[in-house]
């Protein structure tokens, strides 16, 4: 990433329409130059619920459109939502989100800074937590209640579908909107920027701003990227993601993963250029995945992870540097195969459950049967345990 101011236009109306260039909602019209004409460092918002450890490559999206605001010279508030995460943002979601423990609210947070920090200057970085300003006083939230009406509310799309069909949306849920909108009171931000999908919270920001007597942040949606099916979002809901911090051949064989009908838009969102129209869609994807590794790792680490690509999936030669795990039955008779996958490869117990269901775990190259959680020691002691395409591990119990 740069690592220094950009030469931004010389007027405030250019250098909105620069800043503006590859959003999907810049609003309203007009009220980003107005801000720019100020004169000041604007407070340009982000908000980041910790409910996952990682940050994926769609998440870098609305990262990189922060860094470039830094680089004109303005102040990034990086709000880690430790109080709103409780919560869970409905946005995009069929079903309420289940609750985090302050425990893993706060390891994911220290995770999402660390990993930010890949992409943002933490020069012009304030890193705030809403648990300081959402921990209120019972007056103080019925103030911020009376700012919005239960329509309003219920009008956003997601609510509105999951009515319709019966779908419980707990109150909870309806409170969430009312809470990010007053992140932007706290820390008085002039921009706040989100995905497509945060479009109706991030304009409730603005009223609710209103509300206390300060003029409405402007507004600035980013497209959504497609995840690795090439169908949905990019999210570790739907296990479609590259993860930001994944190791460097995880990262490349999950990007030559993606459809060729998904390149022309990773190719914008993540490397602000178009393919090289002379290279075809597999060559493409090659050049695409050597670019992400190099940005996210080394020029080194993707050179490696081609030439480990290439070793285990087009000469199909297992890898030569597989790591020893050794594994405690801790008394028991079998080998519980989630936390085994757990400890040799760092996913979490939901994830590997997840992979067992799907039938993505193979023993010595064999495909286990899917469901199956529990094997008898002698089935997997000594033998290379593989996750997926990439991930290999040799099994010692003890």
């Amino acid at each position: 990433m740069s690592d220094h101011t950009v030469q931004m236009p010389d007027s405030p109306k250019e250098a909105a329409a620069w800043l503006a260039r590859n959003a999907v909602d810049c609003l309203p019209e007009g009220a980003l130059e107005a801000k720019l004409k100020l004169g000041r460092p604007l407070r340009v918002k982000l908000g980041i619920d910790p409910t996952a450890p990682d940050i994926h490559l769609g998440f870098t999206v609305v990262l990189q459109k922060l860094r470039e605001f830094q680089d004109a010279g303005h102040t990034v508030v990086l709000i880690i939502g430790n109080g709103t995460a409780r919560v869970g943002d409905p946005s995009g979601r069929s079903a309420t989100r289940p609750m985090l423990s302050d425990e893993e609210i706060q390891s994911n947070a220290t995770s999402f800074e660390q990993q930010a920090l890949k992409i943002l200057d933490p020069e012009r970085l304030e890193v705030r937590f809403n648990g300081d300003w959402l921990e209120m006083p019972m007056g103080d939230l019925f103030r911020l209640l009376s700012t919005t009406t239960v329509a309003n509310v219920i009008e956003r799309d997601d609510f509105a579908k999951r009515l319709a069909a019966g779908t419980p949306v707990s109150m909870l849920e309806l409170l969430y909107p009312l809470l990010q909108g007053y992140d932007s009171v706290a820390i008085k931000a002039d921009v706040e920027l989100g995905g497509a999908d945060q479009k109706f919270n991030l304009l409730l920001g603005r009223d609710i701003q209103r509300a206390y007597g300060l003029e409405g942040q402007v507004i600035l949606t980013m497209p959504l990227l497609t995840g690795t099916d090439g169908e949905r979002k990019m999210s570790k809901s739907f296990g479609n993601y590259v993860g930001v911090s994944e190791p460097p051949e995880e990262m490349y064989g999950k990007t030559l993963s993606i459809p060729d009908s998904s390149l022309e838009a990773w190719y914008s969102l993540l490397i602000g250029a178009g393919a090289d129209p002379e290279l075809g869609p597999r060559d493409s994807k090659r050049a695409l995945a050597r670019a992400l590794v190099e940005r996210f790792h080394s020029a080194e680490a993707a050179v490696a992870a081609e030439a480990a690509f290439d070793s285990l999936h087009v000469r199909r030669e297992i890898p030569d540097d597989i790591p020893d795990v050794s594994f405690s039955l801790n008394g028991s008779e079998n080998v519980h195969l989630p936390a085994l996958l757990a400890q040799a490869f760092g996913v979490s117990t939901s994830e590997a459950r997840r992979s067992l269901g799907q039938g993505g775990v193979k023993i010595d190259g064999e495909p286990l049967e899917e469901g199956v959680l529990d094997v008898a020691p002698d089935v997997i002691d000594g033998r290379v345990l593989q996750l997926g395409k990439r991930r290999f591990a040799r099994i010692r119990i003890v």
